[in-house]
């Protein structure tokens, strides 16, 4: 079971502990232990599983390893080191590789000088990057140490010689385990981590994460199952150490009153400010065309300061330039780094003095996670400061504010039973050794990712992998094991089974953009990228090169479209925000219950005395939420915990918009806006327009829509059928069909040294996922790639939860018609609606329909001044 590590030990009782030479290195490098250290280092002394939560720059990563050094120092000094492998360190980067090699080094060199011998402790990193004539090297000197990645050592599993190195494995150290376990490379790793303990017996468990909820799960996650019980783990929970100074500004007095060219050059100008106070400023921005406009700008607007001394990070860049960037920080060569979210994890960056969130990052984890990476110094305060530029952003970023301030964490979602992984497992635990059946179930079991596996999943995975489905091998789908049931066996089937399982491994699935082509005259106009593509459904409007056209759709790498005349109902730039998370929004509900509450019973003054109060915001913050609020209130409803608002309203030519305002995040949001357009569609006959927000959707058709009662229709019960029906035909279906075939090695990526290229990928996966729905409507991979849709994707959990809650009547429906749009709804209908034109025209669309807004509220004041 897992339990808070309550008991802190005395620097004097670890100090007992210590190699005489050890101790003497740690007196002059640090004198006393960190509050981590004095948590953890004594339980992995004694061999205890144990998770460190706290921020970067608090010791943990000493914290888990002076105990393993000390170990391997001791037995080094009694000329008992073996030549094995005595602890794996696993990160999910191979520049934290990287780091944690230099970081272990250094320390073990200034050791050994201080006892005047070599202890000939030997730490080597092993990744997709290192070359044959080192991998050979370690199995003639092996590692004692061995920094690696999930799939890395789920390879090195399978390679006999160096497998026997693994045999007597006594601590694995997982880094950065919170960015593993919420997708399916933690799934992974969770089943590598079993097999190793098959073969190894019971090691020391020790992961290291940042903030992070709940500790519980992780530390679940991280230990596994025993018989259907968690294994035993310590939770060290020292996120209380480091103060945080964050604060939520705006750049102008009134976002409302201000102009777009006003707006925009107060923000630079802050920004601007902010970096010329601090030595080194790192920005985060959420997304990858964010990021280069805001070094565009900064260049732009202040070219003689900006030059050489500020750069980019973001995944879309190459590794070279990536690198770049991060060296030159290190040696304190940059003014300023702006990312998306490509620096979260804590690379050693060096010295940062001041973090700057543009927009809101969505979740308290995320805002604690980028913040802390400043002030690395142990006892330095984290310095953090979110701008905001619309309203939304401003409720949003002060609610974070006030979670993060109180310690209220969102819950992390961890991917569960998860089809493709599993196919990929079973087919390297069959490389391993013959395996009985029962017992390959029971070691999956105790992964707690699998810990509720059916075993009906688990043999349907079985008889796809022994290829039981013949007809598959007419589309090069062939079996890859061996099962003989009578006596309950499986094995390897091929000779080429551990090169296919080496140079297919992984769960990172290839991505590439696709080409625009008009389907009229075969002319490429453009590319867009896969994340994209997968939002679009045939005759959805999007913008492209500032021109609109409708998506027909695709063959292969090749998205073919017309042109439209709009408007757009895709916003280009959807797909790379980030989702806010359901707990988050359920935060922001309340808050918005307690408002309707002040406007019931307080005047302003009282109002916004309480909103800073409980956002911790200033006067003008809580001025510009208390104006939004109140415009809401005499304009339309407010809708909250127990409000779910629906807003009918007439835009131009005549189109009707049904607007939801459904704070739930965007991931419920496209659950419930798919699943109510698709009964529309189905019972109505007519194309449905959406556009999803994480504050609400809008449905939008030519003439009168049904919404309330396809809504009605829509239950908690329902709900999973309807959305799988709902995604059958659609891009995101495909697109995460080839990544779930990818995994499970139907769709092999490399093939006798010959890599197979995206283009092929999907062409492949398109034929093979029309011919498994003919061939069977439950087959496996074809029920992962549904499932991941829906729940990894999408939230149909919550969604399902948030349906229960209108059915027990904790969520009423109400409903209103508008000429204008509610305030609540401008940044949703101006995102979808108003796509074609620049950002700045948007806020001067938000703007006008805020000022025709005031006009009604005026007039209608006036009116029942008139009446009383």
């Amino acid at each position: 079971m897992t339990e808070n590590q309550e008991k802190i030990y005395t620097d004097w009782e670890i100090y007992e502990i210590l190699h005489p030479a050890v101790k003497e290195w740690f007196m002059s490098k640090f004198g006393k232990f960190s509050v981590p250290q004095k948590y953890a280092v004594m339980d992995i002394h004694q061999r205890q599983n144990v998770l460190i939560s706290s921020p970067t720059g608090s010791g943990k990563t000493l914290a888990a390893f002076l105990s393993i050094l000390n170990e391997l120092i001791k037995l080094a000094d009694k000329n008992e080191l073996e030549d094995k492998v005595y602890c794996i360190y696993i990160s999910p980067l191979k520049a934290l590789d990287n780091d944690i090699e230099k970081n272990l080094n250094e320390p073990l060199k200034e050791i050994e000088k201080i006892s005047g011998k070599k202890f000939n402790i030997r730490i080597a990193v092993r990744t997709g990057d290192t070359s044959q004539t080192k991998r050979t090297e370690m199995l003639k000197k092996t590692p004692h140490i061995l920094i690696t990645t999930p799939e890395t050592l789920a390879i090195v599993l399978c390679a006999p010689k160096f497998r026997d190195k693994l045999k007597d494995v006594k601590y694995i150290v997982v880094d950065e385990i919170h960015s593993l376990a919420e997708n399916k490379r933690g799934v992974h790793l969770t089943v590598t981590l079993e097999r190793l303990q098959n073969l190894a017996g019971r090691w020391t468990r020790i992961g290291l994460s940042a903030t992070v909820a709940p500790l519980e799960k992780i530390a679940e996650f991280m230990a596994g199952y025993e018989k259907g019980k968690p294994r035993d783990c310590k939770i060290v929970d020292v996120n209380f150490l480091k103060q945080m100074e964050i604060k939520v500004v705006c750049p102008v007095e009134n976002i409302m009153e201000s102009s777009p060219e006003e707006l925009s050059n107060a923000t630079y100008s802050l920004l601007h400010r902010l970096i010329q106070e601090h030595k080194t400023t790192l920005i985060f921005t959420n997304t990858r065309s964010g990021t280069e406009s805001v070094i565009f700008h900064l260049k732009k607007k202040f070219k003689n300061f900006y030059n050489d001394n500020i750069m980019a990070h973001h995944s879309s860049l190459s590794k070279e330039l990536r690198l770049n960037a991060e060296d030159k920080l290190k040696e304190g060569k940059l003014k300023v780094v702006v990312s998306s979210t490509s620096l979260e994890l804590g690379i050693d960056i060096g010295y940062i003095d001041l973090v700057v969130l543009i927009s809101s990052p969505k979740s308290v984890a995320r805002a604690l996670q980028r913040i802390g990476r400043s002030g690395h110094r142990l006892h330095e305060k984290s310095k953090g400061i979110i701008i905001v530029i619309n309203r939304d952003d401003l409720v949003e970023c002060a609610v974070i504010l006030k979670n993060a301030v109180e310690g209220r964490i969102d819950e992390i979602d961890i991917p569960q039973n998860c089809l493709d992984v599993l196919s990929q497992q079973i087919f390297g635990m069959a490389i391993e050794d013959d395996w009985d059946i029962d017992n390959a179930y029971d070691l999956i079991k105790r992964s707690y990712c699998y810990k509720n596996l059916s075993k009906d999943d688990f043999m349907g995975v079985m008889s796809y992998l022994a290829g039981e489905y013949s007809s598959l091998e007419e589309r090069y789908v062939y079996g890859k094991i061996w099962i003989n049931y009578e006596k309950n066996l499986f094995g390897r089937r091929g000779k080429l089974a551990r090169v296919l399982y080496a140079t297919n491994i992984g769960t990172i699935p290839d991505e590439s953009f696709v080409l625009v082509k008009l389907a009229t005259e075969n002319k490429v106009i453009g590319k867009i990228d896969e994340d994209f593509l997968e939002r679009l459904k045939s005759k959805d409007i999007f913008v492209l090169g500032g021109k609109i056209y409708r998506f027909e759709y695709t063959r292969g790498t090749i998205a073919y479209v017309n042109n439209c005349a709009g408007p757009p109902t895709i916003p280009s730039w959807f797909s790379e925000q980030l989702p806010l998370s359901f707990g988050l929004a359920l935060e922001i509900r309340k808050f918005r219950s307690l408002m309707e509450e002040k406007f019931k019973t307080s005047d302003k003054n009282l109002t916004i005395k309480f909103i800073t109060d409980y956002l911790y915001v200033d006067f003008n913050a809580a001025n510009s939420v208390y104006e939004y609020f109140k415009e809401q209130y005499l304009y339309a409803k407010i809708p909250h915990t127990s409000r779910l608002l629906i807003e009918f309203y007439t835009g131009y030519g005549n189109k009707k918009f049904v607007i939801f305002h459904s704070l739930f995040g965007k991931r419920v949001n496209d659950a419930l806006s798919r699943a109510i357009a698709y009964i529309i569609s189905k019972t109505e006959r007519k194309d449905i327009g959406i556009s999803i927000s994480d504050n609400g959707f809008y449905l939008s058709a030519e003439g009168k829509i049904k919404a309330l009662q396809a809504f009605e229709n829509l239950n908690a019960e329902n709900l999973g059928k309807i959305l799988i029906k709902a995604i059958d035909r659609t891009e995101v279906l495909t697109r995460r069909f080839r990544h779930c075939a990818g995994r499970s090695l139907m769709i092999l990526r490399q093939y006798k040294g010959v890599r197979k290229s995206v283009g092929k990928q999907q062409f492949s996966s398109k034929i093979l996922l029309n011919f498994v729905k003919e061939l069977n409507e439950n087959f496996p991979i074809l029920k992962e790639a549904r499932r991941e849709v829906i729940e990894d994707f999408m939230d149909v959990k919550n969604t399902a939860k948030v349906l229960a809650w209108i059915d027990e009547g904790k969520i009423r429906i109400e409903y209103i018609n508008t000429t204008i749009p509610s305030p609540f709804a401008f940044n949703l209908i101006a995102q979808g609606y108003m796509d074609v034109l620049k950002y700045e025209e948007r806020i001067e669309f938000i703007r006008r329909m805020h000022k025709a807004i005031l006009e009604i509220i005026k007039a209608k004041e006036k009116s029942e001044e008139n009446y009383d």
